[in-house]
């Protein structure tokens, strides 16, 4: 019987690439949870729930117990309506989920974070502040084994958050592909990598119990290490 996987934000531009790359790779069974339904497969069994506040307790009933959690989950400060409600989801919520996650006994915890969250001024920033509380909360409690990404801008979204700077590190690659992955990583790459670093850590091969993926390493694992 093949490990089962569960991803939060399925329906966002990374969790949607962690999905298609788990449904054509058959490495877990998946599982999603979100508001919105994703697109529907024959191979997964999905979990729409409008109220984000229940998510967390859904994983302690999930028979059988997931073996790794996917936490693509993610808004901006407009789309939340306010910094506060931002807070809550990209903050709080994350941090339910992992914290549920470990309670249940899930075994790897792979969580999409930023980069330059550790960065000079990260301190200052809210969004930086938001990523390194979930970080740190997710090392504090002690998964057997835990992914943390940290992408640059994410390209290739359908519907850009931030459209002219999208559009800028979009052509970079026309400077040279090594120069635009400097700033930004396709979302497909991003969600190849998580699902490359979750089958390596469920082969026991991970190199560290925490392990942070960044951004030189997403581009190794999702592009040009990729194997179906």
């Amino acid at each position: 019987m093949l490990p089962t996987a569960v991803v939060f934000g399925p329906t966002g531009a990374v969790g949607s690439q962690i999905l298609t790359t788990l449904l054509h790779t058959p490495t877990f069974t998946t599982t999603t949870i979100s508001r919105r339904p994703p697109p529907s497969h024959p191979s997964l069994s999905p979990l729409v729930e409008p109220d984000s506040s229940k998510w967390a307790p859904v994983l302690s009933s999930l028979s059988p117990t997931p073996s790794t959690v996917f936490n693509a989950v993610g808004t901006t400060r407009a789309a939340a309506g306010g910094l506060q409600a931002q807070w809550k989801i990209d903050h709080d919520l994350c941090i339910e989920i992992a914290q549920a996650a470990k309670a249940a006994g899930v075994k790897t915890y792979v969580f999409v974070s930023s980069a330059g969250t550790r960065g000079f001024a990260s301190s200052y920033v809210p969004y930086s502040k938001m990523k390194v509380g979930v970080e740190d909360a997710i090392k504090e409690l002690g998964f057997t084994q835990a992914v943390i990404l940290r992408p640059g801008m994410i390209l290739g979204r359908e519907k850009a958050k931030a459209p002219l700077l999208e559009a800028l590190f979009g052509h970079l690659n026309k400077l040279g592909q090594g120069v635009q992955d400097r700033f930004g990583q396709d979302q497909v790459v991003i969600g190849r990598a998580a699902v490359a670093a979750a089958r390596i850590a469920e082969e026991g091969n991970a190199p560290a119990r925490y392990w942070i993926l960044e951004q030189a390493d997403i581009i190794r694992l999702g592009r040009n290490e990729w194997k179906e």
